[in-house]
């Protein structure tokens, strides 16, 4: 078998599936639009209801990081229902947990239950793994060399997102007095119903044969040196960039500033995690996969160290637009490693394993991140970000290294 450490998997650009790449790139990139506000007002919102239904102020972050624990939990299930079932099937299974998690935030908000607003979020998060795989069925759509593009033109769906859902909580979070943030979540599940429509019109073919069995066992791929970088580059941007999310609002709020200006930061710091897809996967195609990442990286690291200059809401929103677009850099170009890790039968196996990973590492960071700000404050937190991020750089620049070593000899 050849090595699929040294050259990426190609298809025959002949395939049926690409004669309607355009109209599932955009259904897709409409859906995740639509999606990702979902997400959006987790973020806006959780730690805001956590604080106010918690029976403990540590608690405030809970229900977001039970959100990350739906995301990690149910990403193998999502990939064995599209192995099994096709993408479809999945894409529709997980926007109609995405209904149901808004109805019952709503039904939480209404009977002030902390626990259901926490099993809510859960779904929430099971919706935001499936929606989070639209970026792989985008790639599945078109020849190898353009599924960098692909696959960040459907992030870049996102953008919208960033204005859907703090738009969504602002024009409607006192609409069911005096159930603060109700109508909302009502509307979150009437956003999620639609995007169920949009999907319905993805065309994939079901899987083959070849790829119900599976390929090579997980254990062989995952101990690629190509995919054990591109998992830990994934769960440093993506663990960083929900670590300091998660806590920003409640921060914002500690310091006095206005639930509006935390909507308008997480708006704007969402825009910034998806505006960049237009061009990232041009970035990649032209300078490489780690270049990105190490770029995404260095964001990243700027973004903590803005956040440490100062608590006014000008520091708060540039720490939250760097952040954004650095988890963009570091999660799209991880992404595309993965895309060079499998053959076409064990796509959605190893993808999901990937997003697994990372999710149930962000997970760990959730938790950490509340009870860190509560107990020592927003500084900390931020200062905190920079070890995983000095894990990330060294292990990248050892492998770009070995790399030019080899290309060498």
């Amino acid at each position: 078998m050849t090595d699929i450490n040294a050259d990426p998997i190609t298809e025959a650009a002949a395939s049926p599936l690409y004669s309607h790449a355009k109209g599932n790139i955009a259904r897709l990139t409409v859906a995740q639009a639509l999606a990702g506000a979902n997400s959006t007002v987790v973020y806006a919102t959780g730690a805001i209801v956590g604080n106010m239904l918690a029976p403990s102020r540590a608690l405030a972050t809970l229900p977001i990081s039970i959100f990350v624990v739906g995301m990690a939990a149910c990403s193998l299930p999502a990939g064995a229902i599209a192995q099994r079932h096709g993408r479809r099937a999945a894409f529709l299974t997980g926007t109609g947990l995405g209904v149901l998690a808004g109805l019952l935030a709503a039904l939480a908000a209404v009977l002030a239950s902390f626990w259901l607003f926490c099993v809510a979020t859960f779904f929430g998060g099971a919706y935001a793994a499936v929606v989070l795989s639209f970026r792989f069925a985008a790639a599945d759509c078109v020849p190898p060399e353009r599924r960098p593009r692909a696959l960040s033109l459907v992030m870049a769906g996102g953008v919208l997102a960033g204005v859907i859902g703090p738009q969504l909580v602002t024009r409607t979070m006192y609409l069911w007095a005096p159930y603060t943030f109700a109508a909302t979540f009502v509307a979150q599940a009437a956003v999620a119903a639609l995007s169920a429509l949009i999907l319905l019109g993805v065309r994939l073919p079901m899987p083959s044969t070849s790829e119900a069995a599976g390929g090579r066992p997980l254990g062989v791929i995952a101990r690629q040196p190509r995919f054990v970088i591109a998992v830990i580059c994934a769960v440093v941007s993506y663990l960083l960039m929900n670590f300091l999310m998660t806590a920003a609002p409640l921060a914002m709020q500690m310091c006095g500033l206005s639930q509006a200006s935390a909507n308008l930061g997480i708006q704007w710091h969402v825009i910034a995690m998806y505006a960049p897809g237009f061009f990232t996967g041009r970035l990649i195609t032209r300078f490489g996969a780690q270049k990105v990442v190490m770029v995404g990286l260095a964001l990243t690291a700027l973004s903590a160290t803005v956040g440490m200059l100062g608590v006014d809401v000008a520091h708060f929103w540039l720490t939250l637009i760097l952040l954004g677009i650095g988890w963009n850099f570091g999660f799209v170009g991880a992404s595309a490693l993965v895309l060079e890790c499998h053959y076409p039968e064990e796509k959605a196996r190893v993808q999901s394993l990937n997003d697994f990973l990372v999710f149930g590492t962000m997970a760990f960071g959730s938790f950490l991140s509340g009870g860190l700000l509560t107990a020592y404050g927003w500084d900390t937190v931020l200062r905190l970000s920079f070890v995983p991020l000095v894990l990330a750089v060294v292990v990248l620049a050892g492998s770009s290294a070995a790399r030019s070593r080899v290309t060498a000899e």
